[in-house]
């Protein structure tokens, strides 16, 4: 009865706020905090010093800990990173590989998803329809703020190219791995792997009825105010609606263009380089033949 209730509450919430966004000119912003942990334990081996470790660790802190500012009104939105005093490019940078995400437009109206992104030093502009998720309602409630938040489930499809979803590989088979495989190397990112598929967790409040939220996520009757997906959380902690300054929702212009699928392939492409490299300096002589003791 108490869950009813309070999904009563939210409907009446609804129609005290429609006229606020039956405004032409209507405009919101919401403020995101979102964090990834990775799994660090034994990370590096007995090779890497405990101070090595800890620069590492506060280089992730830097690259999976980040503020986000979604911009929206009825059919657009841009979310962006929230600008820094400190030096920026706070973007993936490790053991060669590098990727800056950049700002993400999404127009439901219109079904268009629009990123640019950098991949090593290489402008990119994906340009495709929006990922759609099949969202499943748990009538669970829960206040987030001043707004009752309801919670949605999803299954998303992952693949090799999914990195903030990494996980440590099963450690039962790693020392058998290693054994059969006399070519592994010390690249760090053998530890790790990507699984093929994550369950996504939400909570959107109809309060705000529009069907946006952060990054890719969307596509709920309701503005999305927090995220799980793996290792990675994403809350909403500040929401300003109708600001004296409104902001330009614009659409995403610089890099070459291409699709999802077209540029997973090119990260795909790059880390099989990648992995080659870190063979041949690994095991291999010039010649390609494995050196002896």
């Amino acid at each position: 009865m108490k869950s009813y209730a309070k999904i009563f509450v939210s409907a009446i919430l609804v129609l005290l706020t429609i006229s606020t966004f039956a405004q032409k000119d209507f405009q919101g912003k919401a403020y995101y905090f979102s964090k990834t942990t990775l799994d660090m334990e034994n990370f590096g081996g007995r090779e890497m010093s405990e101070q090595q470790k800890k620069q590492i660790a506060d280089r992730m802190k830097s690259m999976f800990e980040k503020t986000f500012i979604l911009t929206f009104n009825k059919e657009e939105s841009i979310y962006k990173e929230e600008e820094k005093l400190e030096a920026p490019g706070g973007g993936m940078r490790f053991g060669g590989f590098s990727m800056t995400g950049g700002d993400q437009y999404k127009n439901v109206k219109e079904n268009k998803m629009l990123i640019e992104n950098e991949f090593f030093g290489k402008q990119f502009l994906i340009d495709d329809e929006l990922p759609k998720l099949d969202w499943v309602m748990t009538g669970e409630t829960k206040q987030i703020g001043q707004y009752m938040a309801m919670k949605a489930t999803a299954i998303k499809k992952l693949d090799d190219t999914d990195f903030m979803s990494a996980r440590r590989r099963n450690r039962d088979n790693e020392n058998t791995e290693k054994t059969k495989d006399s070519t592994k190397t010390d690249n760090p990112m053998d530890d790790f792997e990507i699984p093929k598929e994550q369950t996504i967790t939400a909570w959107y409040t109809p309060q705000i009825p529009i069907n946006q939220g952060p990054g890719e996520y969307w596509g709920l009757p309701g503005l999305i105010l927090e995220v799980s997906a793996g290792r990675t959380v994403i809350l909403c902690s500040k929401i300003v609606m109708n600001p004296d300054q409104k902001e330009e929702i614009k659409r995403p212009s610089k890099g070459k263009q291409v699709t999802q699928k077209e540029y997973s392939e090119i990260i795909k492409k790059k880390m099989e380089e990648m992995q080659e490299m870190f063979r041949g300096r690994g095991g291999r002589d010039g010649g390609g033949r494995i050196r002896g003791n």
